[in-house]
């Protein structure tokens, strides 16, 4: 057997934050569909030819398990993703046995109200939550990867962790790689940094590039490139379910825009008028509509608009790049790379350092691929 079949052999764990969610339940059935051959890899860059001699773990070889404060398992969330067409019909039945499986190794998260424990506390925990998945799972890495909803931007004058910062660290306690998919602080938090650099771990985030900022980063290239002035841009967005939930919080939704601005500013080299707004509407469920609408100049000032509108659901959007990118620090984590990963920029709104254009995103990916292939 080479080498490389007995990589493929090695058993690796995915640690979802908000495990019983909507994109964690899309990732771990979706996962199980495409391994056992029911569905294509579609959304699936990991699965395109530059990556497939990359050393990736097999997504048969994934064991998922997480922390949630939720308590609706797996299997029933499932069976509500299809009832709200996210699923097709008849996969909640057909991967039920990874469904639960999965179901099976998720913990109590928290802090939940009336919670006692003290961040140490509850860190400590984390981690041996995480100690104990591995040494029964027999795992050769575990990656966490952070897909719970929105928090608000802690205030300076916070004492404790957020949560997300909380779950980081018991990641770093527990020699796990990390991923934050979400705009939330995650390993941000300035009382980790010291934690992280030290931790010779490999990490990415933050914020999952899924939807209109995906359209945004591939637009504004084109003004530049094409010396277009752009006057202002603005946009909307409507979605429903748990993030239109949490979004409508303004403190949760100003953390969210964030990232959406910041790939507008990076790339035109300022940041042009308009705003972008988030409204809830639980009538549309898991779907979302994304509307922008881009003001710009063209030669002797001739004004000119354009309007995009952008459909989908979030979760089976997320749910490939949520696969992708346990695989890759999963393998960066095998090839002894630290720290954090910026040609994984491709897959965020806000990555640790690296362009904003997703052509440019996509070159250094490419490029990571053939790093890790000509790892050890």
């Amino acid at each position: 057997m080479s080498s490389a079949d007995r990589r493929a052999d090695r058993r690796v764990g995915v640690w979802l934050v908000g495990a019983r969610g909507s994109v964690a339940t899309t990732a771990v059935a979706g996962c199980a569909a495409v391994a056992a051959g029911l569905h294509p890899p579609t959304g699936m860059v990991t699965e395109t030819p530059p990556f497939l001699d990359s050393g990736l773990p097999a997504l048969s070889s994934l064991v998922f398990g997480g922390h949630d404060t939720a308590a609706c398992p797996l299997p029933k969330r499932a069976e509500e993703l299809t009832a709200a067409g996210v699923l097709p019909h008849g996969l909640a039945a057909a991967v039920r046995t990874e469904l639960s499986a999965a179901d099976a190794e998720i913990r109590p998260g928290g802090p939940a109200a009336g919670d006692t424990r003290t961040d140490e506390e509850l860190i400590a925990a984390f981690a041996a939550d995480l100690a104990d998945f591995a040494a029964r799972r027999d795992l050769a890495r575990t990656v966490v990867v952070n897909v719970a909803s929105t928090e608000p931007v802690p205030g300076p004058d916070d004492v404790r962790l957020p949560p997300s910062s909380l779950y980081a660290a018991a990641a770093l306690r527990a020699g796990c790689p990390y991923v934050n998919f979400t705009p939330s602080t995650g390993l941000r938090a300035p009382a980790l940094a010291d934690a992280a650099a030290a931790s010779g771990l490999p990490h990415a985030g933050r914020d999952g590039k899924t939807g209109q900022t995906l359209l945004r980063s591939v637009l504004a290239p084109m003004f530049v490139q094409r010396a277009l002035s752009v006057r202002a841009w603005s946009g909307t967005n409507l979605l429903g379910g748990g993030d239109g939930a949490a979004l409508a919080d303004p403190a949760a939704a100003a953390a969210k825009n964030a990232g959406k601005e910041r790939v507008l500013a990076e790339t035109l080299g300022r940041a042009p008028e308009g705003e972008v707004h988030i409204d809830d509407v639980p009538a549309l469920g898991e779907w979302k509509t994304a509307w922008d609408h881009i003001a710009f100049d063209g030669f002797l000032g001739s004004r000119m608009i354009l309007q995009t509108i952008w459909q989908g659901c979030d979760s089976a959007l997320a749910a490939p790049l949520i696969l992708d990118l346990a695989r890759l620090l999963a393998r960066a984590h095998e090839a002894g790379l630290s720290g954090p990963l910026p040609e994984l920029g491709f897959y965020f709104k806000d990555p640790d350092a690296g362009p904003a254009a997703l052509a440019d995103q996509y070159a250094a990916l490419l490029a990571f691929a053939t790093r890790l292939r000509n790892a050890r």
